[in-house]
């Protein structure tokens, strides 16, 4: 079928493409038939979705869909693959190819029904796919990402108490709710500002409580393997928790665009100019390779990536960005190689890692 041809929707044709821009109440979708120009957007809600894809279905012998990894999760994409349609979820980006600075939801729909289009085609590089855990590896990652927000919850009620204590000139750092600062407290603030701190008392307590339960579930889950010196169970089993399964990159570029540590670059013609980290990774990921490779300075100096960065990050008169970029460029290193680690092409002995004690 060319591009002139008018479809008629009770023949049926060689495969369909939907590109499906999902929201909350709404889904926008841009359908294309084999390689005829894509038609209108058409709005829809979640059942009218799965009935429109449903009938796609019957139509063609060949089904795929797309849509953007975000806050909705691998539901849909679930739904899709139970009904037979082969379906990608794929990484967001501006869908703008030619700048106009417009953005709809029809528009990311159209675009994405016309990458999808090239990806099948066997443009691997229209776009990046987003690989669906497991659901039990979605399982597991719900419950140390949960902890998180806990954490940063029962952080935010903290910090509102620190601001009512330092407009009445009193400062105080880290859980002021307990032992001798909650006792300094008392004695200096007064009793209308004790009253509105036993509020954030009451909504931090048990919060604090459930962060706690899962912290230890996380860390005893932890003990079970074996893990690197100085590391720790609960980042170890977080960052287990996170990435899933290692064998899912193919060469450590794959781990370091995962990570996001790579620098950003800017060339052209014979000028080459290197930048911060892109950022475009997990950042969940990041953060705990940092704070790994933090820790590990003191426990794991044998480490080889550490011994190449020793000049910096053992120099006294290194300044703070010069170590920040040494940490960085460790814990890049860090991902690569425990991704070798999981997936056997190397040991701990030759990568200088001590680990601790298997857990019996």
């Amino acid at each position: 079928m060319n591009a002139k041809t008018k479809f008629n929707p009770n023949e049926t044709c060689e495969s369909i493409k939907l590109g499906i821009d999902a929201h909350a109440k709404w889904y926008y979708v841009g359908r294309q038939v084999d390689g005829a120009t894509p038609q209108p957007v058409q709005k829809m809600t979640f059942e009218g979705l799965l009935r429109f894809v449903a009938k796609q279905k019957r139509l063609a012998g060949e089904v795929h869909t797309c849509y953007e990894a975000g806050p909705f999760g691998y539901h849909l994409h679930r739904k899709l693959t139970a009904m037979g349609v082969t379906n990608y979820v794929v990484q967001p980006q501006i869908w703008d190819e030619s700048s106009k600075g417009v953005k709809t939801d029809k528009l990311d729909a159209l675009a994405l029904c016309q990458r999808l289009d090239r990806f099948v085609l066997g443009n691997r590089k229209a776009f990046s796919i987003v690989r669906v855990p497991t659901k039990e590896e979605e399982r597991e990652r719900a419950f140390s990402r949960q902890r998180q927000q806990l954490m940063r919850e029962r952080q935010r009620l903290q910090a509102m108490g620190r601001s009512l204590l330092s407009s009445h000139g009193i400062y105080v750092t880290g859980r002021w709710w307990k032992g001798s600062t909650w006792k300094q407290i008392r004695d200096e603030a007064p009793d209308w500002v004790i009253e509105r701190l036993e509020v954030f008392i009451r909504l931090i307590t048990p919060v604090e409580a459930e962060e706690k339960a899962l912290t230890e579930a996380i860390e005893e889950t932890g003990r079970q393997t074996k893990i690197p010196k100085g590391v720790g169970p609960l980042s170890f089993e977080g960052l287990r928790r996170e990435v899933g399964d290692w064998s899912r990159f193919n060469n450590r570029r794959q781990v370091s665009s995962y990570t996001g540590l790579c620098p950003r670059e800017h060339s052209s013609g014979g000028k080459r100019r290197s930048g911060s980290i892109t950022k475009s990774g997990n950042p969940r990921v990041r953060a705990m390779l940092v704070e790994m490779v933090w820790r590990m300075m003191r426990w794991q100096p044998d480490y080889h990536a550490l011994r190449k960065w020793a000049p910096v990050l053992q120099n006294p008169r290194a300044s703070a960005a010069a170590r920040k970029k040494a940490v960085v460029a460790v814990a890049r290193q860090l991902a690569v190689d425990l991704w070798r680690l999981f997936t056997d092409q190397t040991t701990a002995g030759n990568l200088g890692l001590i680990y601790l004690p298997e857990a019996a």
